[in-house]
């Protein structure tokens, strides 16, 4: 079974250290096999603020890293770097490799860049995008736990943030559903919950909190999530576990918030049919 600790949004620049201290702590004590990044690594995309983020990740013993950038992590005020080379900041520290992949044997991560240079918070996902992800999670083994990582949110929980929805979010969530994917991972509101996207598959937009940004939301404090799958019961069935984690302010620790069992589409013969490949862009 793979565990997997997703962190989002810490926003470093605007990090408070004693959070940062404690979640390297909880990191290293839960000894997860992969450390997931979706998003808002840095608050505004320098070298400086990417090399602490950088340092951070270094420092956690993680043998598997799979990154992807925010809109934070474009750089917003140096004009030049924004129009020209807008990831090359995020390259120097994270890679230039914008459409990451973890496969192990019993999960696969696909990470999509949903930023745009054009966009200030707005994300999108392209139709061709789409595509590559579609392509992939159908040749998936049937017993890998299946995500795929964005940045901004493909569901929400209240009417204020459907602005932030990422742009292409339903198709994205159709085509990733027929193709067998399990969870959509992401960010960028500070706010975590899971929520299932449809009634015909089981599949799960899961959202994060900041992590260590002292740019919190009322009522939901920093927090990680921490993912264990998958389970394969004899019937066939498949679930994994959701934990949140949230830092508690009066005992300098993250502490076990919220532990949720998420079911998940039964072992098949074989994979529903992909959706018919959309027309590259």
């Amino acid at each position: 079974m793979t565990v997997l600790v997703q962190i989002s949004d810490p926003h470093f620049g605007t990090e408070q250290p004693p959070v940062v201290r404690a979640l390297a702590d909880w990191v290293r004590a839960q000894a997860p096999d992969v450390l997931l990044l979706t998003g808002d690594i840095t608050q505004r995309a320098t070298a400086a603020q990417f090399a602490a983020a950088r340092h951070f990740v270094d420092g956690l013993g993680v043998a598997q890293c799979l990154a992807i950038p925010g809109n934070h992590d474009i750089p917003l005020f140096a004009l030049w770097a924004r129009l020209f080379a807008p990831y090359r900041r995020y390259a120097t520290a994270f890679g230039t490799e914008l459409a990451p992949v973890v496969e192990r044997p019993d999960c696969l991560v696909l990470g999509l860049n949903t930023t745009r240079w054009w966009r200030h918070e707005n994300g999108e996902v392209s139709q061709r995008q789409i595509a590559d992800v579609t392509r992939r999670l159908a040749r998936a083994s049937p017993a890998q736990l299946r995500i795929v990582a964005v940045h901004q949110p493909v569901a929400v929980t209240r009417p204020e943030d459907e602005k932030n929805l990422l742009r292409g979010h339903a198709a994205l969530a159709q085509h990733a559903s027929q193709a067998g994917a399990d969870l959509v991972l992401g960010g960028h509101i500070h706010l975590p919950y899971a929520l299932r996207l449809s009634a015909e598959h089981a599949i799960w937009a899961v959202q994060a909190g900041t992590a260590v940004s002292s740019r919190v939301r009322a009522g939901a404090p920093n927090s990680v999530n921490l993912i264990r799958g998958p389970v394969i019961g004899v019937d066939g069935a498949r679930s994994c576990t959701l934990e949140r984690w949230d830092h508690d302010a009066r005992t300098g620790r993250f502490e076990p918030a919220q532990v949720r069992t998420l079911e998940l589409s039964p072992m098949p013969s074989a994979l529903p049919a992909a959706a018919s490949p959309l027309h590259a862009r």
